[in-house]
C-alpha cells in the first residue's frame, strides 16, 4: 500500500474527504497510457458566484469581458489548479501519470496522460464529473476583399484600410504563424499602439532567440502537451514554438487580418495584391494544430482557454473533429463545444469552419448555436487555359484548381486541377514530345517516367526547346508525384512548357493546384486527352520496334495567368459540408439550422510559411492558393472584427445576427444561388442551393454594418436550448455548464436565432422571435413565404420600434401535407428607412 501523500492530507483537510482515498489504494497500473479530459465539481472562473471559504465571486454576466488580472481571479485560479493536482496526487503514484493542462477559466478540469485503468479509477472518484478520452481535430482547408465590397463599402466606415479593424484582437487556434511574412509586418511609418485589454504573451523562438511579436502580431504561444504525451510531436517539423511548420495557420491569419496591398509573387509573376478582411486588426496566435496528425482536443481546449483569458475579441477556428464525438450523447455537449460556449459567455465571437465533407448531407462538423459555422463559396475568379494543336484543334484546359488541403479527411474526392502558367511564345508553335518517347534507356520505365518526376531519366537533347507531354497517374493522387515537380523537370530539361493529361478519372482522384514557373496546362477532360493522344500518334512516325523516327506533332500553350470573372459567383463549393444539422451521434436531426453563413473559400491567395512541408507544391513559397472551409471561416472572423470595431458593445450573437440577416441568396447576375453537386456519373453539376448549403446566404459586409434589427441571445438562452433538446440528460447539461435547467423557451426551435428550423413538424407549431432595433426609429412590415406543403403565418404583420427597443413576433407553421423531405421558405422584414432583414425557415412535416 502506498503512503498517503501530503497532497492527500491537505485534500482531506480541504473537505474532499477520505472516500476518494479508498478508491484505489494499492492500484496496479496497467495498459497503454492515453490522454483524457476530466471535468470536476466546482465552478470555473467565468461562472463562479462565490461559496468557497476565502474566495469571492469571479463570475461575469453574459457577453462581459473577464478581468483576469484581478486578485480575485488569480487567487481562485490558483486554488482550482491546486485542487486538480491534489486529486491526481492522492489517487496515483507520482510518475504513473502526467497532468498536461489545468482548465480554470472556461471549464473546471484538466487533461492528463494515464492508463485506461487509472481513467476508470478517476471516473469513480468523488468530485469527478466526467472523464473523456481525447479525440483528434483536423484542419478544414487574393481578391476576395474586392469581391466582398470591402475597399469601397466597409473600410471607409472604419477610417479606411489603414484603420480597418484597429485595436480588435483576433485569436487564431491553428498551426502557428510565420512572423517574417510581409502580410504580418509592422510598418514604422504607422506604428501600432498598445492594446491594454490584451494580456497575452509572446514566446521566444528557441532557434533565433527572436520575439514572435511586432505590434501587428500581439501574442504568440503554442500548445502541444497532449501531442507530446501521445508521441505524435516531432520538433524537427512541428517546431516547439509558435512557428508555423505547415502553412495553414499563416494562411488563415492573413485572410482575416493580413496587411493590405501585399504583392502576391511566385515564379516571377505577380498574381495581384493580397489583403486581410480587417487589415489593421491585431493577430494573437495559439498554435495547437500540427502538420501530420492535426491536433488533440486537450491542446485545442487549452489554447481556447488561454485565448479568452488573454482577452481576444474574435476566435477563428479552421479546425473541427473528424466526426461527431462518439463519447458524448449530443453534438452540443463535449469539452470542445462547452469551452466555446463559455468563450461566447465571455463576449468572444467564434467563427468555425463548417467542414469539408460535402456535397453529401449531414457532413457538418460545427454544430452548436453559439458558434458561427461557415460554409465555403467559390468566388467570381476562374483560371482557364487551352492547348492549340497543329491540326487546328484547341483543347480546353485549366489554370488553377479547386483545391482542398489535407483536411478532406472524410474521404478522397475528385477535383479539377488548373495550373497557373504563362503562355508559350505568341504566334509560335513547338514540337511536342511524350515523356515515354524520350527515355535515356528502357530501364527507366520502373520510375513511372510519364509522371515527369525524374529529369535524370529523360533525354535532355530531345526535350530541350519542345513541349513535354506527361501523364497524370495514380501517383499524383497518393502524393508521391506533384505538379511542382513536373514543372521543375520540364524546366531542368529546357522544355518551353508541359502538358499534363488525365487518361482515367474516377471518384477518389484528387488534383492539387500549383502556380508554375513555365508554361503548363492540365487536360482533365478524358475525351480531350484522347484527342491529344490521337493527334500525337498520327503525327509521330515510328519504326517496327515502336521507337520514334521523328517528332512531328506541334502545339502551343495559352496564357493561364489571367483570371476570368464569372457572374455566376458565388456558388456553394462542392467540398463544403452540408446540413441538416445533427444533435447526436445517431445523426438525429436538430432543430437548428447549420451552416450559418457562406463566405469565400475556394482558390484563396494568402500568406504561406516557407517552413511548411505539408503541401509539396508550395514548399519554400511565400504564398499559396488553396481552398476549404478553413479559408471561409477567417473571412467571417475578419469581417466580424470590422463589426466589432464599429459596434464595440454588440454581443457575439448580435454580430452573428447582423452577418446572417443581411446576407444575400442571389449571385452577381441576380439569380438564386447554386450549389455544386455530383451528377449520376460522378461529374460535377450545379443545382439550386438551399439553406442546408449556405445557411442564411452569402456574407454581405456592407449591409452587415447597418442591419437595422438584430436577434440577440446570451448564455442563459443557449443553456435553455440545451435543456429543451430531446435526448440530453439535464445532469449532462449541469456537468458542462454549471447551470440548472429552468428555461422557459419550451422548445429548442424557440432559441432566438436568425433562422427557424423544425425537423419534426406535426400539425401546427408556433415559434417566437425577439428583435432589437440598433438603428433609428423604424416601422417594419413582416411577410413570409413557404413551400405550399407547409402554411406559414406571422404575427403581427407590422411593428414600429424605437432605437434600442425590442419586440416579439410569432411564426406559425402548419403541415398541410407530408412530402418526406424538408421544405424551405423565409421571413422578410422590410423597414420604412430601407433596412431589410431576412431569416430562413426550414421544416419537415410529419403525420405524428
Amino acid at each position: 500500500m502506498k503512503q498517503i501523500s501530503s497532497e492527500a492530507r491537505e485534500m482531506k483537510a480541504s473537505g474532499l474527504g477520505w472516500a476518494v482515498l479508498l478508491v484505489l489504494l494499492g492500484l496496479v497500473v496497467k495498459g497503454k497510457a492515453e490522454i483524457y479530459i476530466v471535468t470536476v465539481e466546482g465552478e470555473p472562473i467565468i461562472s463562479y458566484k462565490g461559496g468557497e471559504n476565502g474566495f469571492e465571486a469571479t463570475a461575469v454576466e453574459s457577453d462581459e469581458k473577464l478581468d483576469t488580472t484581478s486578485e480575485l481571479v488569480t487567487s481562485y485560479a490558483s486554488h482550482l489548479e491546486k485542487k486538480h493536482d491534489m486529486l491526481l496526487g492522492m489517487l496515483f503514484e507520482h510518475g504513473s501519470y502526467k497532468k498536461l493542462y489545468s482548465y480554470k477559466h472556461l471549464i473546471n478540469g484538466f487533461s492528463v496522460h494515464l492508463s485506461p485503468q487509472q481513467a476508470e479509477t478517476l471516473k469513480r472518484a468523488p468530485g469527478v464529473k466526467s472523464v473523456e478520452r481525447d479525440w483528434k481535430v483536423r484542419k478544414l482547408t487574393t481578391h476576395t476583399p474586392q469581391f466582398l465590397g470591402l475597399p469601397t463599402g466597409v473600410w471607409p466606415a472604419g477610417g479606411g484600410f489603414d484603420r480597418a479593424g484597429e485595436d480588435i484582437v483576433i485569436g487564431f487556434v491553428d498551426s502557428g504563424i510565420y512572423p517574417h511574412h510581409p502580410s504580418f509586418a509592422a510598418h514604422h511609418d504607422d506604428p501600432y499602439g498598445s492594446v491594454p485589454k490584451y494580456r497575452g504573451k509572446c514566446e521566444i523562438d528557441p532557434d533565433t532567440k527572436r520575439d514572435f511579436c511586432n505590434g501587428k502580431i500581439i501574442g504568440a504561444q503554442y500548445f502541444a502537451e497532449a501531442a507530446k504525451a501521445a508521441g505524435a510531436f516531432n520538433p524537427t517539423i512541428d517546431f516547439a514554438s509558435p512557428m508555423d511548420g505547415d502553412g495553414h495557420g499563416s494562411h488563415t491569419a492573413a485572410i482575416a487580418a493580413g496587411n493590405n496591398g501585399i504583392p502576391v509573387r511566385l515564379h516571377g509573376h505577380e498574381f495581384g495584391k493580397a489583403s486581410g478582411m480587417a487589415p489593421r486588426a491585431r493577430i494573437a496566435v495559439y498554435k495547437a494544430i500540427y502538420r501530420l496528425f492535426g491536433g488533440f482536443v486537450a491542446d485545442v481546449v487549452a489554447a481556447i482557454d488561454q485565448a479568452v483569458h488573454d482577452g481576444v475579441d474574435i476566435l477563428s477556428l479552421s479546425v473541427g473533429p473528424n466526426s461527431p464525438p462518439t463519447n458524448t450523447k449530443t453534438t452540443f455537449l463535449n469539452p470542445f463545444d462547452a469551452t466555446l460556449l463559455a468563450a461566447v459567455k465571455a463576449g468572444v465571437f467564434v467563427a468555425q469552419a463548417a467542414g469539408n465533407g460535402g456535397p453529401f448531407p449531414k457532413t457538418l462538423v460545427s454544430y452548436s448555436p453559439w458558434i458561427a459555422s461557415v460554409a465555403a463559396a467559390i468566388d467570381d475568379r476562374r483560371y482557364k487555359n487551352h492547348l492549340n494543336l497543329g491540326n487546328g484543334k484547341a483543347l480546353a484546359g485549366l489554370g488553377l484548381s479547386l483545391f482542398l488541403d489535407e483536411s478532406v479527411f472524410f474521404r478522397a474526392e475528385f477535383w479539377n486541377l488548373w495550373i497557373i502558367a504563362a503562355s508559350t511564345h505568341p504566334n509560335q508553335t513547338y514540337t511536342m514530345v511524350a515523356a515515354n518517347d524520350v527515355l535515356l534507356d528502357s530501364s527507366a520505365t520502373k520510375f513511372s517516367p510519364s509522371d515527369c518526376q525524374r529529369p535524370e531519366v529523360l533525354n535532355k537533347k530531345l526535350v530541350e526547346g519542345n513541349i513535354l507531354l506527361c501523364g497524370y497517374s495514380f501517383n499524383f493522387v497518393v502524393g508521391t508525384a506533384s505538379i511542382k515537380k513536373v514543372s521543375e523537370t520540364a524546366k531542368a530539361l529546357g522544355a518551353v512548357g508541359f502538358v499534363l493529361a488525365v487518361e482515367n478519372v474516377s471518384p477518389g482522384t484528387k488534383f492539387d493546384p500549383v502556380p508554375v514557373g513555365i508554361p503548363g496546362i492540365l487536360i482533365t477532360d478524358v475525351s480531350k486527352t484522347m484527342d491529344l493522344i490521337d493527334y500525337y500518334n498520327v503525327s509521330t512516325p515510328r519504326d517496327w520496334t515502336g521507337r520514334v523516327k521523328s517528332f512531328k506533332a506541334i502545339g502551343s500553350i495559352g496564357d493561364g495567368l489571367m483570371p476570368i470573372l464569372h457572374k455566376s459567383a458565388p456558388e456553394v463549393a462542392l467540398f463544403s459540408a452540408r446540413g441538416p444539422n445533427i444533435r447526436d451521434f445517431s445523426f438525429q436531426d436538430a432543430d437548428l439550422l447549420k451552416p450559418d453563413i457562406l463566405a469565400p473559400g475556394s482558390l484563396i491567395w494568402a500568406a504561406w510559411s516557407p517552413n511548411g512541408t505539408d503541401e509539396p507544391n508550395f514548399v519554400g513559397e511565400g504564398f499559396a492558393l488553396i481552398s476549404g472551409t478553413s479559408m471561409a471561416a477567417p473571412h467571417i472572423a475578419g469581417i466580424a472584427a470590422l463589426l466589432k470595431q464599429k459596434h464595440p458593445q454588440w454581443s457575439p450573437a448580435a454580430i452573428k445576427s447582423a452577418l446572417m440577416t443581411t446576407s444575400t441568396k442571389l449571385d452577381r447576375a441576380g439569380r438564386p444561388l447554386q450549389a455544386q453537386q455530383y451528377s449520376e456519373t460522378e461529374a460535377m453539376k450545379l443545382v439550386p442551393a438551399t439553406p442546408f448549403d449556405y445557411g442564411s446566404g452569402h456574407v454581405n459586409p456592407r449591409a452587415a454594418l447597418d442591419p437595422g434589427l438584430i436577434f440577440d441571445a446570451g448564455y442563459e438562452d443557449y443553456v435553455g436550448f440545451l435543456c429543451t433538446t430531446p435526448g440530453i440528460d439535464i445532469h449532462e447539461i449541469k456537468k458542462y455548464t454549471n447551470s440548472p435547467c429552468n428555461s422557459t423557451i419550451g422548445r429548442p426551435s424557440n432559441l432566438n436565432t436568425p433562422s427557424i428550423t423544425i425537423s419534426h413538424l406535426v400539425g401546427t407549431q408556433t415559434v417566437t422571435r425577439t428583435v432589437t432595433n440598433v438603428a433609428e426609429e423604424e416601422t417594419y412590415v413582416i411577410t413570409a413565404r413557404m413551400h405550399p406543403s407547409i402554411a406559414i403565418e406571422t404575427r403581427p404583420s407590422a411593428m414600429t420600434l424605437r432605437p434600442g427597443a425590442s419586440r416579439k413576433f410569432s411564426v406559425t407553421l402548419t403541415a398541410r401535407s407530408v412530402t418526406g423531405s424538408y421544405c424551405f421558405g423565409e421571413i422578410t422584414m422590410k423597414g420604412s428607412r430601407g433596412h431589410k432583414v431576412t431569416i430562413p425557415v426550414v421544416a419537415m412535416g410529419h403525420w405524428r
